[in-house]
């Protein structure tokens, strides 16, 4: 008996180190996965390749091969139980119901590429091979097809999004293109999958599945998906009342909604349903809103990535048996080289297809295309797991799979770099700014309303911005009209709906008679950005490429009640304003209107309106002083430039430690000195205009100068940043409600400061020479035929 309790400690002491010995081999894989990922960062190759590099070197050491076999079965299930939770997540964070809607442009776009990849793995896979049997051969060749077809949406994020084009228009359309392919060619999979099932085991490939079963299963997974649709919604609503956001979220209600979401994904495989799809389809059919569903996500996501993926890559390279690998046999390479060929020219061809119908350029449809070849950590698991059916394919062609996606995700980096490329050759051509317009040509104007309320401003600023009648001023006034659900049916029912039924009679009516009667010297057009919020900005920016417009100008998303003080405002027609602001390839200003739209018309008033401008320094401010140089032409209007200059009498030490000038400040000063000089030389030597010096110590003193600006000027045109005098704008940042506005542009349309005083901000037009950055939301594609 005493030899009973020394047998038992002896095995517990033999696992413990065998556990030991496999936490020691998973902190190794961890440390060199993130350490050759650190050495190839710098050359923008993402984090799978790093991770399949070490996980197949790793995975064929013969001491790690050994270990691994003892617990083959243990890792075996964590790698399984893993891939349900990678695809539970990739499910939830796709939308069902798209399948019901207008197809948007991702979808138009990832259509051709799914039915020309498709269609090509179906013609060619067989006569390469893949499969040597011929058991069960259509459903394994349609199984690839639909993996070529789809793309590793989860890496091609993450990458676009290290590689810094994440916020582009083209990084958008690839990622949102990318996620319906894998939602489309993953649900096709599923129905495919019960339509002609595989066996449970290897040994029975040869065997028909029964109807009978086929039907059960069918109808599990149809209950599964119904059920999930319909009840989750209501039990997620009544867990997230029970748990408001910033409380920490009780444990039984968390417990209950991990114990739904298992039972659902359970449901469907007690019939013989692929685990793996059924987790999918349970994710698609779960609401992605609510505190359950993103703590969820982000669970799953943490877990993956620091503890899953180190797991599943020495797996894979476990798995991957370099001894096996023909490498020498021309069959192997040719299987490789079909795969990734057949997934370049369906990709290609289909975003060449696309891109035909859609409008934008042969060579961003082309990235686009190669984008969408990128494959991920599924189709890799799927490779590996069709190896274990040795008579359906051998070990040799699987590893070949690997390499395969191995190097789909291998050239991405450089599609990106001409991406960027290209961008920084088309930006800098459309270089359009009012101070470096010529005097004698054109100027080119986007004026924006979102109704009648901003007709009255938007007529006196086309009235004192028109300058001299020749050469003039040429004005699109656009529409800025919001794509509702409504308008869309509108616009669906009446197939020949004209815009004039869409744009505001009210408005061209009183535009084209303010230029009939008095508007000499204007060029009234009519325009209209018809479209859904999100996608209003790119239509804003495309237009007025498309037009050369020099300044498009923006109402404040904000109005004026009748008591004088200004609303909430829209938030759509604010971040509107804000994407244009960073996005646009020419000037931009943003009007705020207080009561400048109330005075009589000023070509018919005899009224004189005063005008201001502050001038600091910096590149908006020259461009609001360019602006003014036309302002000062029309008779009705008395404009005040006044220069905020720092005091240097007033300087104290801490003051002088923060304006070191270094050399590019030193650069933008002269040339304010410059603009300056030339503008004052002009119009202030000559007493069109009154100038003024305001010699300032902090930002506490401009903001008392700024305050008594109330009652003396109906309008006040300032740049949007200050230049290199920040110090006399220093902690106005502190308070900033719109910071789209600038620091003097928000304090001077706050709701509180003032009644009767608009503001013009403008910003200069911004050259996006150097595109290198995250928050760079370049645009790349222009929308013209081939």
């Amino acid at each position: 008996m005493a030899e009973e309790p020394s047998q038992c400690r002896e095995k517990l002491t033999n696992l413990t180190v065998e556990v030991g010995k496999n936490f020691f081999l998973f902190m190794v894989m961890v440390i060199m996965c993130n350490g050759l990922h650190f050495l190839t960062k710098p050359y923008s190759h993402p984090r799978i390749t790093s991770d399949i590099l070490v996980g197949i070197v790793v995975g064929n050491i013969g001491i790690v091969r050994n270990l691994f076999e003892k617990f083959n079965r243990t890792f075996g299930f964590i790698i399984d139980f893993g891939m349900m939770c990678y695809m539970f997540a990739l499910g939830i964070e796709m939308d069902p119901y798209i399948l019901l809607k207008k197809p948007p442009r991702h979808v138009r776009v990832a259509y051709p590429g799914i039915c020309i990849t498709i269609l090509l793995g179906i013609i060619f896979s067989p006569f390469v091979t893949y499969f040597p049997n011929r058991d069960k051969i259509l459903e394994f060749t349609t199984a690839l097809s639909l993996l070529l077809a789809s793309t590793g949406s989860p890496v091609l994020t993450r990458l676009l999004t290290q590689l810094k084009i994440g916020k582009s228009d083209i990084g958008k359309l690839a990622i949102a293109t990318a996620m319906y392919s894998d939602f489309f060619c993953y649900f096709l999979l599923s129905i495919c999958y019960i339509l002609v099932p595989l066996p449970e085991t290897c040994d029975d490939l040869a065997l028909d599945v029964e109807t009978e079963k086929k039907i059960r299963m069918g109808f599990g997974v149809l209950g599964e998906v119904l059920f999930t649709l319909l009840f989750s919604p209501f039990f997620m609503s009544w867990v997230d009342n029970e748990n408001p956001e910033g409380r920490h979220m009780k444990g039984p209600h968390l417990i209950l909604s991990l114990a739904f979401v298992v039972l659902m994904c359970a449901s469907s495989s007690l019939n013989g349903f692929s685990p793996l799809l059924s987790a999918f389809l349970v994710g698609v059919s779960f609401p992605r809103e609510g505190r359950v569903s993103k703590w969820v996500i982000t669970k799953i996501n943490y877990l993956l990535n620091t503890i899953f993926f180190p797991i599943f890559f020495l797996w894979v390279g476990f798995e991957a048996d370099l001894r096996h690998f023909e490498a020498g046999n021309i069959n192997t390479w040719t299987q490789i080289l079909m795969l990734i060929i057949l997934s370049i020219i369906g990709k290609v061809g289909g975003a060449l297809v696309s891109g035909a119908t859609e409008g934008f350029r042969w060579p961003e449809a082309t990235a686009i295309g190669l984008l969408l070849t990128t494959k991920g950590h599924l189709h890799i698991y799927l490779a590996i797991k069709v190896m274990g059916c040795g008579r359906a394919t051998s070990k040799s062609t699987v590893i070949g799979m690997i390499l395969a996606i191995f190097f789909t995700v291998l050239y991405i980096p450089s599609v990106v770099a001409q991406i960027i490329r290209r961008a920084r050759k088309k930006v800098p051509t459309h270089r359009l700014a009012l101070h470096s317009l010529d005097p004698s040509s054109e100027l080119r104007i986007l004026l924006c309303v979102h109704g009648p309320h901003n007709v009255p401003a938007s007529i006196n600023f086309m009235e004192i911005s028109k300058g001299e009648a020749d050469p003039g001023i040429l004005v699109y006034v656009t529409d800025m009209i919001e794509l509702t659900d409504e308008i869309s049916e509108t616009l669906e029912r009446d197939e020949g709906l004209h815009t004039e039924t869409v744009e505001d009679t009210e408005v061209t009516n009183a535009f084209q008679a303010h230029v009939l009667d008095s508007g000499e010297g204007i060029t009234l057009k009519r325009t209209m950005a018809l479209s859904t919020i999100n996608n209003m900005p790119q239509d804003i920016c495309i237009l007025a490429e498309d037009l050369m417009i020099a300044l498009v100008i923006l109402p404040f998303h904000r109005r004026q009640r009748q008591d004088g003080t200004m609303d909430i405002g829209n938030q759509g027609f604010r971040y509107v304003n804000r994407k244009v602001l960073r996005s646009a390839v020419c000037s931009v200003g943003i009007l705020v209107d207080r009561g400048f739209g109330s005075f009589e018309e000023l070509s018919r008033s005899q009224k004189t309106v005063n005008v201001a401008v502050i001038f600091i320094g910096g590149k908006d401010d020259r461009e609001a002083l360019a602006y003014a140089s036309r302002v000062t032409q029309h008779p009705a209007v008395k404009l005040t430039v006044i220069r905020f200059l720092v005091d240097t009498s007033a300087e104290s030490s801490r003051l002088v430690g923060y304006r070191i000038i270094l050399p590019d400040q030193e650069k933008e000063m002269q040339l304010d000195d410059e603009c300056f000089a030339q503008f004052y030389e002009k119009h202030v030597v000559g007493g069109k205009i009154a100038y003024m010096e305001k010699h300032l110590a902090s930002a506490a003193e401009t903001f008392t100068i700024l305050k008594s600006f109330e009652g003396k000027y109906s309008l006040v045109i300032v740049g949007k940043e200050g230049g290199v005098n920040s110090i006399l704008t220093k902690g106005m940042n502190d308070w900033q409600q719109c910071p789209e506005l600038g620091p003097i542009g928000d304090v001077l349309s706050g709701p509180d400061f003032s009644m009767t005083v608009s503001v013009l901000i403008i910003q200069q037009h911004r050259l996006k020479g150097d595109i290198d950055g995250l928050d760079e939301d370049f645009s790349i594609m222009s929308y013209n035929k081939f």
